[in-house]
């Protein structure tokens, strides 16, 4: 089946991210890549983005991963305020859900907070520490 993937850019700061979002969903990283693994002749790399992250990946639950990578500077700033995607969790649990909420949003902003929906489902909305925006959900009939 075909799986839908996020991935986010980050100014510098992937991979503290990933280690914040790693300590919250638990497993390890199934691929992290530097600039620096990728310089050659024909791809130079800019000393100051020689360390910063070209990919990094965790496997979530089954089949989902989160990606990511760091701007190199050349490119530009990710404007963190804007106005991203947000990334939606589907929990199997409200414990879960819970878990997850409190975890990720924690030193964040809240935008909606836990509770139940008129469309009968129980979660939240905020923006992370890094300026991610993600929603958690239990919706019970999704339970297999």
């Amino acid at each position: 089946m075909t799986t839908v993937n996020p991935w986010i850019n980050f100014n510098g700061n992937a991979e503290e991210a990933f280690t914040f979002y790693k300590s919250v969903f638990g497993g390890e990283f199934s691929k992290i890549v530097r600039f620096k693994d990728l310089s050659s002749a024909e791809f130079p790399v800019a000393e100051n983005d020689a360390d910063k992250i070209m990919c990094i990946a965790l496997p979530i639950g089954k089949n989902n991963v989160l990606t990511a990578n760091d701007v190199p500077e050349v490119l530009g700033r990710t404007n963190e305020n804007e106005n991203r995607s947000k990334i939606l969790i589907g929990t199997e649990s409200r414990e879960e859900a819970d878990r997850l909420f409190h975890g990720l949003s924690a030193g964040g902003v809240i935008e909606g907070p836990l509770g139940d929906s008129p469309w009968d489902t129980y979660g939240g909305m905020f923006r992370d520490k890094y300026g991610i925006e993600w929603i958690v959900e239990f919706d019970p009939k999704h339970i297999q």
